[in-house]
């Protein structure tokens, strides 16, 4: 099995009680995304974070880093691509929860892009469920097959820009719906105007959304 690394950021308190790890998106890496730890940091002074790099590097791109190869929106590329990368993104998670001995309810799944993809995967497939998953400009990789393999059912906020040209927003729709499917459930917001990026909204819903599943206001 690959092993994965990234940027960590510690808890201003030295404690965690809380865990975030971020997955980030094609052909960016883990220190991009822990631009997000950053801004959401002072909100969240016993939280630890952590963003690890893929498990591959993109070819041409220095510094890059991939989940899985994508040269086209194919439901079946996508669906392979979070299977073969799972297993390493599972060992991080519990890797990290183990580092700084917390439980599942203490864990938040964000993702970017290719990176929601890896977050839902993973997050809907824990042994035990964790806080809450936010994605970002993202889809849900093999909908169809997560009826019989579900085993967790966090609740999740899903986030994605009116304008955006490389995932389309409907792809959004379309994760909820699978997520429905599956008995698990979904909120989601349109940025508008925006592309694929994170807006000042998304931030603030996510900080909102991290709160509430921390504090266990969105238990089952």
């Amino acid at each position: 099995m690959i092993l994965i690394d990234g940027p960590r950021i510690a808890p201003k308190t030295g404690t965690a009680k809380k865990l975030v790890i971020l997955f980030h998106g094609y052909g960016s890496n883990g220190a991009d995304l822990a631009g997000l730890a950053q801004a959401w940091a002072p909100d969240f002074p016993d939280v630890a974070w952590a963003s690890p790099n893929a498990i591959e590097q993109v070819p041409g791109y220095p510094g890059g880093y991939q989940w899985f190869p994508i040269s086209r929106l194919d439901p079946a590329l996508m669906e392979a691509g979070v299977r073969q990368a799972g297993p390493a993104a599972q060992h991080f998670i519990n890797s990290e929860l183990k580092r700084w001995n917390l439980a599942e309810k203490d864990l938040v799944l964000v993702g970017f892009s290719q990176g929601t993809m890896m977050a839902l995967h993973c997050g809907l497939r824990r042994d035990e469920t964790p806080a809450g998953i936010i994605g970002y400009s993202g889809a849900l990789a093999g909908p169809e097959r997560l009826k019989q393999e579900i085993s967790a059912r966090p609740p999740v906020l899903l986030i994605h820009g009116d304008r955006d040209d490389v995932l389309p927003p409907a792809m959004t729709l379309m994760a909820a719906q699978g997520l429905c499917a599956a008995g698990a459930g979904a909120e989601f917001h349109f940025s508008p105007g925006l592309p694929h990026s994170i807006g000042p909204d998304g931030l603030e819903l996510g900080a909102r959304f991290m709160k509430a599943a921390f504090a266990g206001r969105y238990a089952q």
